[in-house]
């Protein structure tokens, strides 16, 4: 069994961020993070083993500590604002590019347009972009597009981990369902993404079976499961290497493995060396088949 990783896989830029300023952080003092940091259980996990605390970011009763902490996935000014006004001290790990979705959606705003937000509505990012504005409309396929009101002006921006093509879709849908509106999309689907996007297809023409390691609440890991799938591959999602089974792999090839932008590298080092072991055992299992067919 051949085992290919993707070109791109894996942790991004802002996630790593956020997990160091939360572990400096957590050396000093104790602090709450609001929400999970990062949609990765392996993650939480460890940051209850050095005491981090989670609350809600919703909910300024939730947490009892003076320090909190924003996700990686944003939120609202008027969050941030409500546990200043607490007395808590806040530190913000929210992704660049998640902020320059926030700034592209407040221009927008600022200068006429209706605003859409492509994404799921009960994602972080998504509560996060939309709870300042509450007459934005949020679309996550085709047949939420009705939703949206024939206004002069209309402006579009996408959570960050949208495949840009389903984003570039329902963008085109819009302007045929209102051809006299104005629409402009801004894109703001962040470059890892796009280019775990494009590994992964490059991936699915080389393998018959397809790893994605990932939590299961992460919606960039769900993208690459669904993408996968649409390509026609056999696709397995796991969030740990313990959770592989030999049985999954008796009648594939070449196997691909991707991962999410939350998933630590140690877990996608041990999927791989997993995989190994289970190619190994299914090969010394045919050998040994043989010879005793022989014999």
């Amino acid at each position: 069994m051949k085992i290919e990783l993707a070109r791109h896989f894996g942790m991004c830029f802002g996630v790593r961020d956020a997990l160091r300023l939360t572990y400096d952080l957590a050396q000093s003092r104790v602090i709450t993070v609001l929400g999970e940091l990062v949609h990765n259980p392996v993650v939480s996990a460890h940051l209850g083993t050095i005491g981090v605390r989670e609350g809600k970011l919703a909910d300024p009763a939730s947490a009892s500590t003076e320090t909190v902490v924003i996700t990686a996935h944003g939120a609202a000014e008027s969050d941030r604002q409500n546990w200043r006004e607490r007395g808590h001290e806040v530190f913000d790990t929210t992704c660049p590019l998640v902020r320059k979705a926030h700034r592209a959606l407040e221009c927008l705003i600022l200068a006429g347009f209706f605003p859409v937000i492509i994404g799921r509505r009960d994602h972080a990012e998504v509560i996060g972009l939309s709870r300042d504005h509450p007459d934005a409309v949020i679309v996550e396929n085709a047949a939420e597009l009705a939703a949206v009101p024939p206004w002069q002006r209309i402006g579009v921006v996408a959570q960050t981990t949208q495949p840009v093509e389903h984003v570039r879709a329902l963008v085109e849908a819009l302007q045929k369902r209102l051809p006299e509106s104005e629409i402009r999309f801004v894109d703001t689907v962040c470059q890892p993404t796009k280019d775990r996007q494009d590994a992964l297809r490059d991936l699915c023409d080389a393998n018959d079976t397809i790893v994605v390691v990932g939590g299961r609440n992460s919606n960039n890991t769900r993208q690459l499961v669904e993408t996968a799938g649409a390509l026609g591959r056999r696709v397995l999602q796991v969030e740990r290497a313990d959770e592989l089974e030999a049985g999954w792999f008796r009648d594939s090839v070449n196997v691909g493995v991707t991962a999410g932008t939350s998933t630590l590298d140690e877990t996608v080092r041990e999927v791989v060396s997993r995989l190994g072991q289970i190619s190994a055992g299914l090969q010394e299992n045919a050998l040994t088949g043989l010879l005793r067919a022989i014999a």
